[in-house]
């Protein structure tokens, strides 16, 4: 008889104490609301539920299915059916899934929506949202960065349809709203193939630009902070008008957002094309996106040392990921056309981050009953060309125009991700 995995749900508080049930809102016309509960069975999950040949079924370790059941509890009958077994590396897949249950719309209110990007971190949270809503969706990913499983559990549901695709060529489909999320956001990525990320920033912008003129589709660009380049300006507003390296390692990112911001208003200007831009701030959930976040974190639950780079007085903002979600869907819906930062205003320095996560990696593996062999240290090593001293959002323009603040603290969504990468780990993903 295999173990039982009835162990209590997780609860997140948010800064007044109440229980965040669900997520999103109804504004602008739009409803952007689902269960919390709901998204977790989807993100915190597996892509296979037992690490054992199905005859051992009865000998899988408790507290490994004690920690799946906390993400999935109550929604099991949504989850992979796939087999992984560790003694050889190897993973049975299996199309015997039940879809999650999505709301049903009538015609007149379910929305075509293209999502370029939509395998990737932020894409991929978005294209969840939007199936739970009840909006047809297609992903357009290259898979560069994007990986299949981020959205394979929509594979076949008729809403949805996936295509491999490089936004550099054009691309034809008809749509009411395109969210433009592809590119390669982190400096591992964005630096490997420095050219390819200039010509995705503006081919790929130019060719979507074009596909939501001749459809009169919305256009929503997903810009970045790093316009504003190594900021004199704190915090940084969207009037801002940046200081940025245009020859250095990270111009290739920061100048092609910020040429990709120029196209997007000329096509407003001088077409009429709906365009927002959302200028997004630190977001994390990805392990293997190389930023901060995720290395903490993965170093941490390794026992490894954690690396600060430069002396750790650098400062970030970091928000969680259903945070930027629901920015992303109030501007889409909204009728600001102005660029809007989407972050989250509690500013951290590097070394203080670095402490806060090995702080909370201790209070779960305490919770957890682990004891590590060691406390992990803090370590230094040279800081990278042109990384930003300062980076904070001014959020005032969010707040006025689209309702819209953070209500996701860091510490409450990096203990949420601590359990997860955990989790990932424990099942051979990490």
């Amino acid at each position: 008889m295999a173990p039982s995995t009835n162990v209590d749900p997780i609860k997140t508080l948010d800064k007044n104490g109440q229980e965040i049930k669900s997520v999103g809102f109804q504004r602008f016309g739009f409803d952007s609301e689902v269960p919390i509960d709901l998204l977790r069975s989807l993100y915190l999950r597996s892509h296979y539920v037992l690490s054992a040949p199905v005859e051992q079924v009865d000998n899988v370790d408790t507290k490994e299915l004690a920690d799946h059941a906390r993400f999935t509890q109550g929604l099991n009958a949504y989850q992979s059916k796939s087999i992984y077994h560790p003694e050889t590396q190897s993973i049975s897949y299996t199309t015997l899934t039940r879809f999650p249950p999505v709301k049903l719309l009538p015609p007149s209110e379910r929305k075509r929506i293209l999502v370029t990007g939509g395998a990737g971190f932020v894409g991929s949270h978005l294209v969840d949202r939007l199936m739970l809503l009840g909006h047809e969706v297609t992903v357009l990913d290259n898979f560069f960065t994007g990986s299949k499983t981020t959205i394979g559990h929509w594979v076949g549901h008729p809403n949805f349809e996936m295509v491999r695709h490089d936004v550099v060529e054009p691309f034809m489909i008809e749509c009411d709203q395109i969210y433009h999320l592809a590119c390669p956001a982190s400096p591992p990525h964005y630096q490997f193939n420095a050219i390819h990320t200039v010509k995705t920033s503006f081919m790929g912008t130019l060719n979507m630009l074009g596909l939501a003129k001749r459809t009169k589709a919305r256009f929503l660009i997903s810009s970045t902070s790093e316009v504003y380049g190594d900021p004199e300006v704190h915090p940084q507003h969207e009037d801002y008008w940046g200081h940025v390296n245009p020859i250095g390692p990270r111009a290739c990112y920061d100048e092609g957002k910020r040429v990709a911001e120029t196209l997007t208003y000329g096509y407003h200007r001088q077409d009429g094309v709906e365009v927002r831009v959302a200028r997004i701030f630190n977001t994390y959930v990805n392990p293997h996106d190389g930023r901060v976040v995720s290395n903490f974190i993965v170093q941490a639950l390794r026992g490894e040392d954690l690396t600060v780079y430069g002396d750790g007085k650098q400062t970030r903002s970091f928000q969680y990921i259903h945070d930027l979600v629901d920015g992303l869907i109030a501007l889409m819906n909204s009728s600001e056309t102005r660029p809007v930062n989407i972050g989250n205003g509690d500013e951290f320095t590097i070394g203080e981050f670095a402490e806060l996560v090995r702080e909370i990696v201790e209070k779960v593996q305490r919770e957890d009953g682990v004891v590590p062999e060691r406390r992990v240290q803090i370590v230094y090593k040279p800081i990278p060309i042109d990384d930003p001293q300062r980076r904070r959002p001014d959020t005032t323009r969010a707040k006025e125009s689209l309702a819209w603040q953070p209500r996701w603290t860091v510490r409450m969504g990096l203990e949420e991700m601590v359990r997860y990468y955990k989790a990932k780990m424990a099942e051979g993903s990490i």
